[in-house]
């Protein structure tokens, strides 16, 4: 394997780390519009600028929270 195909290939992996990071920032913000129907800039904001982690941790709150807020509360 070369310095080229190795780069390639590490650029490929960020790229599909950070699709799955949009991917998954898109069904939250559908979640949230979906239950609570307004989606306020602050949180559109704060899933943007999610990490894979916590996106995954609000995904799993959206499902009983009362509100937007306390999704990421």
């Amino acid at each position: 394997m070369t310095i080229a195909d190795l780069l390639e290939a590490r650029g490929e992996a960020r790229g599909e780390a950070r699709g799955e990071i949009v991917g998954r920032a898109d069904m939250l913000l559908e979640q949230i519009a979906v239950r609570f129907i307004v989606v306020p800039a602050w949180v559109r904001e704060r899933v943007r600028s999610g990490s894979l982690e916590e996106l995954q941790r609000w995904g799993r709150r959206v499902v009983s929270a009362e509100s937007a807020a306390a999704v990421f509360g």
